[in-house]
């Protein structure tokens, strides 16, 4: 296969399954913003107000895929992804302080205000696995998002059933936070001979980031047995 529609493949999938994993809690907030109105104004909320979203994130993405391409943000924005990786693995069900709209127009503001706020984290970690490609970040995104609006119930399901979702969605960060980390340009001088060093760091992190947040959950799991 061809190395550049192998990453982008690759870029592609990554960026799907990171907002899938990452963007549930978005999904929820949607709901809770348009839970008040009529059933017909509901749909129309969601369905513009996800329209809006979508805009909103693709235009924050591109900033950063811009910025990323400056020495040194590249190498600062991998380091930032682990913590959003290990927090996606050790976090638990919480209560989402979003009132119910009471109109149509305060549905959709509130669902593309909360989704630009929520969505920081899926910024960074998009632009890290688009590989600098923006075309990549928009067709990841127009697949995904409408997923997780649409179909927030069965992905949540999903996540519930299937532990395991959560943490390829966290390894999926951790990979693109190596790669990161390795195409700086303060650091590729270093990565670009020695290939192997490349995979070896993102190996390395995706084993310590989902093999640490299995131990944890393993020993949290014997401590309220115990």
């Amino acid at each position: 296969m061809n190395p550049l529609a192998s990453t982008f493949w690759s870029g592609l999938a990554a960026i799907i399954l990171i907002d899938l994993v990452l963007a549930g809690d978005n999904a929820i907030v949607i709901a809770l913003a348009a839970r008040n109105l009529p059933r017909h104004l509901q749909k129309q909320a969601i369905f513009w107000g996800t329209l809006g979203a979508i805009a909103v994130r693709v235009a924050m993405t591109a900033v950063v895929v811009w910025l990323l391409k400056l020495p040194g943000l590249m190498l600062a924005g991998g380091v930032l992804l682990l913590p959003i990786a290990w927090k996606l693995l050790r976090q638990g069900d919480g209560e989402h302080a979003i009132k119910p709209a009471a109109s149509f127009w305060a549905a959709m503001r509130t669902i593309i205000i909360a989704d630009a706020l929520m969505g920081l984290d899926n910024v960074l970690a998009i632009a890290g696995a688009s590989h600098g490609r923006f075309s990549l970040v928009v067709l990841g995104l127009l697949i995904s998002v409408p997923l997780v609006v649409y179909g927030s119930t069965l992905i949540l399901k999903l996540i519930e059933r299937f532990p395991v979702v959560v943490y390829l969605g966290a390894a999926a960060i951790a990979w693109t936070a190596g790669r990161m980390l390795s195409h700086d340009l303060l650091t590729r001088i270093w990565f670009a001979p020695r290939p192997w060093a490349g995979y070896a760091l993102e190996a390395a992190l995706v084993l310590l980031l989902c093999g640490g947040g299995w131990w944890m959950q393993r020993r949290g799991t014997r401590g309220v047995a115990g």
